[in-house]
């Protein structure tokens, strides 16, 4: 693992291989590491780059309002990328997309996994279902305690919202642990374990968003783009994909059918071919 200092702030992150440049974002939820089948089969044949959020995995902590797409640009800066193609999964993909409408010199293409995006409120459905689900995980006022920051969450806590949130958001209405492999689904607890220990443990940010967000401005994207839907992932969030597919022209749609919100853990072969064939033809030809 390498850190880069960027502005007042260091991040942690890996690089390998050579060829057009392709940089990995990962989801809300764990870290750079989600991409770890990704980033060895790409760089292969791509300069492949994978980093941690501010506020994630080996990067440093802030807190206030953090421009995550501005911290990819200023990454690639300190790099001497140039351009590349940009991979986000679930929130990376529109931190992603916001990078593409801010810089759009700056991208090649765009593969959106899972992605979410910047502007878009979730309807009632979805925070409904995500209530239900959360309900009990945490007592109120602990949780209250750790949504402010600077907190020593119990580690039984932390097990709690783990479990609820990814059997909410990572399996899907559909699914149950027992429909993944053992291992796959530890590992994806192990990914909502470490950001809820992270969030709750570190000082509080929030995200802050281009002005316009990126609703609405999907039609402004002109880099060939990539929509992978997981077949079995929340009805809302396929939702933002369907739209990403619709909204940005020339997008093409894959959808993985037996994958839910993180294809890059559950599914990696299957992804990683998708995300292959795609960057090979994104490629720039100089």
């Amino acid at each position: 693992m390498a850190r880069i200092t960027i502005g007042r702030t260091s991040l942690g992150y890996e690089e390998k291989g050579t060829g057009s440049p392709v940089v990995l974002v990962h989801a809300a939820v764990g870290d750079r590491s989600m991409w770890d089948h990704q980033f060895e089969a790409l760089a292969r044949r791509h300069r492949v780059v994978r980093y941690d959020w501010r506020g994630y995995g080996e990067s440093d902590d802030t807190g206030g309002p953090v421009a995550h797409y501005e911290d990819l640009l200023a990454l690639m800066d300190a790099l001497g990328i140039g351009r590349a193609a940009l991979v986000g999964a679930s929130m990376g993909g529109g931190h992603a997309v916001d990078a593409a409408l801010v810089a759009p010199e700056r991208v090649t293409g765009l593969a959106l996994v899972c992605a979410g995006m910047t502007g878009r409120e979730w309807p009632g459905s979805f925070t409904e279902a995500a209530g239900r689900a959360m309900a009990g995980a945490v007592p109120k006022e602990r949780l209250a305690r750790y949504r402010e920051g600077h907190a020593d969450p119990d580690p039984a806590d932390v097990a709690a919202m783990a479990q609820a949130q990814a059997r909410f958001v990572a399996l899907g209405p559909r699914r149950g642990p027992e429909d993944l492999p053992a291992p796959v689904w530890e590992r994806i607890l192990e990914l909502y374990r470490t950001t809820f220990h992270r969030m709750w443990s570190g000082p509080p940010t929030t995200m802050r968003s281009p002005e316009p967000p990126a609703e609405g401005r999907l039609a402004e994207i002109g880099v060939p783009t990539l929509v992978v839907r997981g077949g079995c992932d929340v009805p809302e969030i396929r939702e933002v994909s369907d739209l990403y597919a619709a909204g940005v022209p020339g997008a093409r749609l894959v959808e993985l059918p037996d994958a839910g919100h993180l294809p890059s853990v559950e599914r990696p072969e299957e992804l990683t071919e998708v995300l292959g064939g795609f960057l090979t033809e994104a490629a720039p030809s100089s």
